[in-house]
């Protein structure tokens, strides 16, 4: 698949969200980047802010969950797989404040792989992957992350 075309993939998933998850749409979530193994959510600070004038941990959350819920649910759409995708598990940290625009970048946890997870999904009809997610801070180092595992389910 070329660039362009996961691109393109990338932004309409990205439309799909922010059209059936109002939460998308009032934190003004965008694409920030991606590619097959990764994939980057961005939001401003005005509407995700807290009463300290710095990134409200909800918004933080949300926005690592969506990242990887997303780079779950672009892979599938990518391979043709017409399914539900849930977030079973998930343990966030919030290591900083962030004073500013944030981003979530999403990647595979360390040990999960994509064959695996269709080899599972032919088989089985459901599937799960490991996700983490990061939000990076001012000084490069992380100011939350997060560390889900997603379940895929075969439409019927």
């Amino acid at each position: 698949m070329t660039i362009d075309n996961a691109t393109t993939h990338a932004q309409q998933l990205i439309q799909f969200i922010r059209d059936e998850i109002p939460l998308a749409h009032a934190m003004d979530l965008q694409l920030a980047d991606c590619d097959d193994d990764s994939l980057a959510l961005q939001a401003p600070l005005a509407p995700n802010v807290n009463d300290k004038g710095c990134a409200f941990g909800g918004s933080l959350v949300s926005l690592m969950t969506l990242s990887g819920w997303a780079l779950v649910e672009l892979a599938l759409r990518r391979r043709g797989h017409d399914c539900d995708v849930f977030v079973a598990e998930s343990s966030v940290r919030y290591l900083a404040p962030l004073w500013h625009d944030f981003r979530s970048e999403a990647q595979l946890a360390v040990g999960a792989a994509w064959d695996t997870f269709f080899t599972t999904l032919l088989t089985r009809g459901k599937a799960r992957i490991g996700v983490d997610c990061v939000v990076p801070g001012d000084d490069g180092k992380p100011a939350a992350t997060l560390s889900a595992r997603f379940v895929a389910k075969r439409r019927h």
